[in-house]
């Protein structure tokens, strides 16, 4: 089927002061979509995010992020009462982004659902336990973990007491006596946010919109996963990273991208049958209908620095046993799915190699196109929609890395707006709108917009600029749903009109 769709994410969504949530505005979000025959809702990855914001430097590979949870929803869910959301922070004129205000509500929401939690009905405690008890596996460590990192004002784990850092089992005995209360906090709040993205998500699946996710390759160093599956990371005991991630020097970065996340020791992920990452892979598949795998030329080999190093410079390809570990995949979702294709976007922009594209066609699984990337003058260049070949595309005017249009065309030269007017065969006047025709009409499966590019708003409205630490992931939708009727139904009509 082809679709059309759009890139938010939900902390970009209005309603709650801090950010947005799981709640009634974004269900009206979903109806918004449907309502107009839009097919297809991305979103960034939805887990914790590191502490300027960034959902790609998680905490946890599998947790939710707390921001998302709604206040009024445990309400009505009869969890908390109408006059606990009077005791939130709620400073006025919070509509806009606010990662401190998001943090401190969250924060208190949970503490309001520990003490609301005796009261509950049965019912509600034994669903509560079964939930517990099926998450153990992810859920134990992420609460120690979270709950450590409170005690010592974010300090990374490495730095923790020896014992706690490496994981004494008389030091985590401990921990989970005297830190009871806080690690059944941090329990309900996750369960809660579950209940509510699994509630959200059966709206989108009823009103028939395809909800896709987003997974980053690697784990940040100062996580739960890296503090309680050390074995698995290229780190020494005592936590230092040994190998890192990040990319080589090429046209764009003379000494290339250092991330300073650990890699992965992929001999002992062979000895486990690839455990954890299956986990983590069913964990996410279990959230959404599709799954972008950023950075995924690295499951064919990556570029691995030594710990030490400031710079990508002096790193070395490795390869990776992606055959390995997505033949697993297709084995294990088998069984419930049948012979269904594997549900994975292959993020491949950038440099990709022979070797890259035999693995992503190997599994039959779709790549990315980014319209912003097609006008450098090279007749052949793959992102140019008459280049593409084949169908199993997902086609973007821009994503959540790039400029806005509106931004990406007041700073092109002038050889490249003639190439894009070329492209086109009309004038630019509205390039967010005039890209997203090029990528409806094409012959890709899925043509996405962010929201950013439908409202034709300039770089005051990006979301990220890949390589800066200030100013990132905070963009918000201002006032309600109403104002965004007409781009919706615009979109909708376009994509109708090319058989979307």
């Amino acid at each position: 089927m082809r679709r059309a769709g759009v890139l938010l994410h939900p902390t970009a969504l209005p309603g709650p002061p801090g950010c947005g949530s799981f709640g009634a505005v974004a269900h009206g979000w979903i109806d918004a979509l449907a309502d107009q025959g839009i097919k297809a809702w991305q979103l960034l990855p939805l887990a914790p995010t590191d502490g300027l914001g960034s959902p790609y430097s998680s905490p946890s590979g599998f947790a939710l992020n707390p921001w998302l949870l709604d206040g009024d929803q445990l309400v009505a869910d009869g969890l908390l009462q109408a006059s606990d959301l009077e005791t939130l922070p709620h400073p006025p004129g919070a509509d806009g982004f606010d990662l401190t205000l998001a943090a401190a509500r969250s924060q208190a929401l949970a503490g309001l659902l520990l003490q609301r939690q005796p009261h509950w009905p049965e019912a509600v405690q034994g669903a509560f336990e079964l939930w517990r008890h099926r998450q153990a596996d992810w859920l134990v460590d992420h609460c120690r973990f979270t709950v450590l990192r409170q005690q010592r004002s974010g300090e990374p784990w490495w730095q923790w007491p020896a014992p706690l850092a490496r994981r004494h089992r008389g030091a985590l005995r401990q921990l989970d006596r005297q830190q009871a209360p806080a690690l059944l906090q941090e329990a309900l709040l996750q369960w809660q946010l579950q209940r509510q993205w699994q509630a959200l998500l059966d709206h989108a699946r009823r009103r028939g919109v395809q909800v896709i996710g987003d997974l980053p390759f690697y784990v940040a160093h100062d996580s739960a996963d890296v503090w309680s599956h050390r074995r698995l990371f290229s780190t020494t005991a005592g936590g230092r990273l040994r190998q890192q991630s990040g990319v080589p020097p090429d046209y764009f970065s003379a000494t290339g991208q250092l991330w300073g996340t650990p890699v992965y020791r992929w001999p002992l992920h062979r000895l486990t049958r690839f455990r954890w990452w299956l986990r983590r892979l069913e964990r996410q598949l279990e959230l959404f209908d599709l799954l972008r795998l950023d950075h995924f030329r690295a499951l064919e080999a990556a570029w691995c620095v030594p710990g030490g190093d400031s710079t990508a410079e002096h790193g070395v390809w490795r390869p990776s046993p992606g055959w390995s570990l997505l033949r697993k995949l297709r084995r294990r979702l088998a069984r419930a799915r049948g012979s269904e294709p594997l549900p994975l976007i292959a993020e491949d922009l950038g440099v990709i190699t022979p070797a890259v594209e035999r693995l992503r066609d190997g599994f039959a699984l779709p790549g990315m196109k980014i319209l912003q990337f097609a006008f450098d003058g090279n007749a052949d260049n793959p992102y140019l929609p008459d280049n593409f070949q084949g169908s199993h595309w997902l086609v973007y005017t821009g994503t959540h890395d790039n400029a806005t249009c509106v931004g990406w065309w007041q700073g092109l030269p002038e050889d490249q707006r003639q190439q894009v007017q070329a492209c086109i065969g009309a004038p630019v006047q509205a390039p967010g709108w005039q890209l997203l025709e090029l990528a409806l009409r094409s012959r890709a499966d899925w043509a996405v917009v962010p929201l950013q590019d439908l409202l034709e708003l300039g770089d005051e409205a990006r979301f990220n600029t890949p390589g800066t630490s200030q100013g990132n992931w905070s963009w918000r939708l201002r006032g309600g749903l109403e104002g965004l009727k007409g781009p919706l139904q615009g979109l909708g009509e376009l994509a109708q009109r090319h058989g979307r």
